[in-house]
């Protein structure tokens, strides 16, 4: 039986979730791999579930197969024995045998035709494997869920030198390979890679004292970028044993560094899968930037061995319960490894850059959505970020201790299972006695909470009100109120602390909190006086703050504040204020702010990281978001003057201070990346984009020539390029030309420097570029988000030419690679702050995408909800 119609995309609905109708005991997979026509034999031990569908049909996802047979406990099937659909294969329950069988199915396969990247394709020769989400349904016919777990056993034939899978090695002799993975785990985790590799190899000796072989493998000749990345992946395992208890469990952990890959990394089980860029890196050809990523994104694909392999995700609605968790340690790492501040301090500005405006726009969602069409459209920063922040603040809420149990009974009671984020919580409720089912809340709740808090001072007792609000996302216009950990403290407006870090849980729409100010003036041997609030310390939430402070008191708060994130929050808030001015009104730079911006970057008794961060600027798309948030339509145009006339209104004010930095800060001797040296570098390269502005570019280019190093070089290049110097792009391409993620950078540099007016024109010219692969997701990054994200009053130029750009090529990849030009698509999910032009602009766009033939599901899926709102 076979249905020749392409089947119509429906959503799928948590509410709709079944149990599967068989679970696995083993599987057992045969490759023969050939570039055009691999061949897969998959021998699958099934029994029935006795929780599933009463139907008891065999239900196996398959997508771009080419069945050559099929048998069940040795009998072949014939084609009246299945239905056989373009997603997949059924078997219907008349045709099985009661009680267990074996499935046996022989499938052939294209990896060279995949540009998709997902499921067995071919990446410079190289063989390789993306299955998360649903992957592996391109590979064999397989019930592809998160809650079928299986052990798996894998055999390689092909000439290739190597050949790698899941788990531990079982067996290889001249042209064949064989794995064996003892821990179940669900298809999405399934890896295989064969090429022309060479490794760099480590040990690791855990706790218990068992030691595990680890390979890092790359093309020959990639082999002294590697060790970075072992290093962090060595100290990634011993911080889990040490903070979380949890001791690696095969004999060998690989890691493969891949050119094409959709995404940063892939945390399969024993065998990672990277993207080349988070894991090659030499002092000559990456910046520190790319050496803390690489850091970051080690971890968090070797934490997820036990968040997400070891216990994964009962459905991919659950993708926050092992995506959330795991950025949450991964940043835990991150904050004990470098400047914990500071970490918290970017972390918050890539929440607020990437979620805040997820939720302000038509692709909300809540950090457990409740439907999707296409699960790769929920790989967001709400399920990641948000999904982090929640644990964060559940953490804050209980405690260290209380914390440190309920992880420890998680993994003890769910470990080789397939979990929900009910499951999550019972433990904390079990550990603590605390009923956290407002707190559940945050899970199925799309949108970021408004706190807003209001004060007085009545006679010694200073009152606070604190309320807290959600405004309406697509579909829920209605929202309960949150439990919102609000850590705070109070200053005296001459400097000195108060009261030290309050941690308060807002539970309802409105509470009001009394302290005895008097008692703590005189404790502290100062007058009775309104005090400043230092509010949502740590941003111990992820909310939206709204308070009356005068300038005077952020002024405080930035000189004195005890706690970094609101030290530099404070600055940030009278830099907002400053630039609005200049944007609305063509006002100069606050000589105020200007006056204490330099008092604390000139303070070196703080980390030189962290005043790097301070002298920032907001980004012309934060500046957009916090103008439409107050009312004010955005012109990314007059944002972007207003940020060159506040750029040059530092430098001419602060040059000698920044002279000096630049001179002070030059850290001697060889490279390192180590946090120390990395805060120095960034507050020297901080100051040098200042005086760029005001010396014509001499000293970034003589840094451009001396050439220090890569962090250094592309610091100098980007400066040159902002002032106009763009000869510079051909010197740099000249000595670069051969490696191609250095090359990513130089795409992109050119497109987000370019003067809005030619940021299209610029774009355009360097996808005529020979070098230009749109096919590759880097290089396709590298320009598009030079152009949307870098460069945005590009973007937004009045004409529309970005919009035209920027679908042109959405449409051209999409056949292509859907999941790449999906994501790509989301640079429109901000028309809503624009003004009707744009926002006409936009829609004429998104329709003339709408309107497509053969638009995947990917594309069609966001087009759809952003064009809905």
């Amino acid at each position: 039986m076979k249905d020749p119609q392409n089947e119509t995309a429906h959503p799928v609905r948590l509410a709709d979730y079944r149990p599967p109708s068989y679970l696995i005991d083993a599987v057992r997979l045969t490759f023969r791999l050939d570039p055009k026509a691999t061949r897969v034999t998959a021998t699958i031990a099934f029994r029935p579930n006795p929780e599933g569908l009463a139907d008891g049909n065999l239900v196996l996802d398959g997508e771009g197969l080419t069945l050559i047979s099929a048998t069940i406990n040795g009998k072949p099937l014939t084609a009246l024995d299945y239905l056989l659909t373009e997603s997949g294969l059924t078997v219907p329950a008349e045709h099985l045998p009661d009680g267990a069988f074996t499935w046996e199915a022989e499938v052939e396969i294209d990896p060279s035709s995949n540009t998709a990247l997902e499921g067995l394709y071919i990446s410079k020769g190289m063989f390789c494997t993306q299955c998360e989400a649903e992957g592996f349904r391109k590979i064999t016919f397989y019930p592809d869920r998160p809650d079928v777990m299986a052990p798996f056993t894998v055999r390689i034939e092909s000439d290739l030198p190597v050949m790698l899978s899941n788990g531990n090695p079982a067996a290889s002799g001249p042209g064949w390979a064989e794995w064996h993975d003892p821990h179940p785990k669900p298809s999405y985790l399934f890896a295989l890679v064969a090429g022309d590799l060479a490794a760099y190899s480590d040990s690791f000796t855990t706790a218990s004292g068992k030691t595990a072989d680890l390979n890092i493998w790359v093309r020959p000749g990639d082999e002294d970028r590697c060790a970075y990345a072992m290093d962090a992946l060595k100290r990634s395992m011993d911080w889990d044993e040490r903070v979380y208890g949890r001791e690696y469990d095969l004999d060998v952990f690989n890691i493969v560094a891949v050119d094409d890959f959709n995404m940063g990394a892939m945390e399969n089980k024993g065998l990672n899968i990277f993207n080349s860029k988070y894991v090659l890196a030499s002092p000559e050809t990456a910046t520190d930037v790319d050496y803390d990523f690489i850091e970051g994104i080690i971890a968090h694909e070797y934490f997820h061995n036990w968040t997400g392999n070891r216990i994964t995700c009962r459905d991919w609605f659950q993708l926050c319960l092992k995506e959330g968790l795991t950025v949450f340690r991964d940043q835990q790492f991150s904050a004990d490894m470098r400047s914990a501040p500071v970490k918290r301090i970017e972390d918050v500005l890539q929440l607020r850059a990437r979620q805040f405006r997820e939720d302000a726009g038509p692709l909300a969602h809540p950090v457990r959505p409740e439907e999707y069409i296409e699960i790769n459209n929920f790989y967001t920063a709400t399920v990641y970020e948000k999904g982090a922040e929640v644990i964060r603040m559940l953490k804050a809420l209980v405690g260290d201790d209380a914390y440190d149990a309920a992880l420890r009974l998680y993994f003890d009671r769910h470990d080789g299972q397939a979990c929900t984020i009910e499951d999550w919580l019972q433990v904390f409720e079990d550990v603590t006695g605390r009923d956290l089912s407002q707190f559940k809340r945050w899970y199925g709740q799309a949108g970021t909470p408004v706190v807003t808090v209001d004060t007085a001072l009545d006679g010694g007792i200073y009152r606070m009100t604190f309320r807290q609000t959600v405004p309406p996302t697509p579909g829920e216009p209605l929202k309960e109120p949150a439990v919102i950990p609000i850590r705070f403290g109070l200053l005296h407006p001459e400097g000195p602390e108060l009261v030290p870090s309050i941690l308060m849980e807002l539970t309802d729409p409105e509470q009001e909190i009394e302290i005895d100010l008097a008692r703590a003036c005189e404790t502290a041997g100062l007058p009775l006086a309104e005090p400043v609030p230092s509010l949502l310390r740590g941003f111990s939430a992820p909310v939206i703050l709204r308070t009356e402070q005068d300038r005077a008191a952020r002024l405080t708060l930035m000189a004195h504040d005890t706690d970094p994130f609101n030290r530099w929050e404070a600055g940030r808030s009278l830099a907002k204020e400053a630039l609005t001015a200049m944007v609305t009104d063509n006002a100069p730079a606050d000589p105020d702010w200007l006056g204490a911006l330099g008092e604390l970057v000139g303070d070196q008794g703080l980390d030189p990281d962290f005043r790097a961060l301070a002298l920032a600027l907001p980004s012309e798309d934060d500046m957009a978001e916090t103008l439409a948030r107050g009312g004010i339509t955005p012109d990314p145009t007059a944002i972007h003057d207003a940020m060159a006339k506040a750029e040059t209104a530092i430098a001419e004010t602060h040059v000698g201070l920044l002279t000096g930095l630049f001179d002070q800060m030059a850290v001697p001797g060889p490279y390192s990346p180590d946090a120390a040296s990395a805060g120095r570098r960034s507050l020297r390269l901080a100051a040098l984009r200042y005086l760029s502005r005001i010396d014509g570019g001499d000293r970034a280019a003589a840094l451009f020539e001396a050439r220090p190093n890569m962090t250094e070089e592309m610091a100098a290049f980007t400066s040159l390029l902002r002032i106009g110097r763009r000869d510079a792009a051909a010197t740099f391409e000249a000595r670069w030309r051969h490696d191609s993620l250095v090359m990513d950078k130089w795409f992109m540099a050119q497109v987000a420097t370019a003067e809005p007016a030619e940021a299209v024109a610029t774009a355009k010219r360097l996808t005529e570029h020979a070098d230009f692969d749109w096919k590759n997701p880097n290089r396709f990054r590298s320009v598009m988000g030079g152009l949307t994200a870098g460069n945005p009053a590009g973007f937004h130029w009045p004409d529309g030419s970005g919009y035209r750009f920027l679908a042109d090529w959405i449409l051209t990849l999409d056949p292509k690679n859907p999941q790449t030009a999906s994501r790509m698509s989301t640079a429109f999910e901000t028309r809503s702050r624009y003004d009707a032009d744009r926002k006409g602009l936009i829609d004429a766009e998104l329709a003339r995408v709408a309107a497509t033939d053969g638009l995947s599901r990917d594309v069609a899926e966001m087009v759809a909800r952003m064009r809905s709102a």
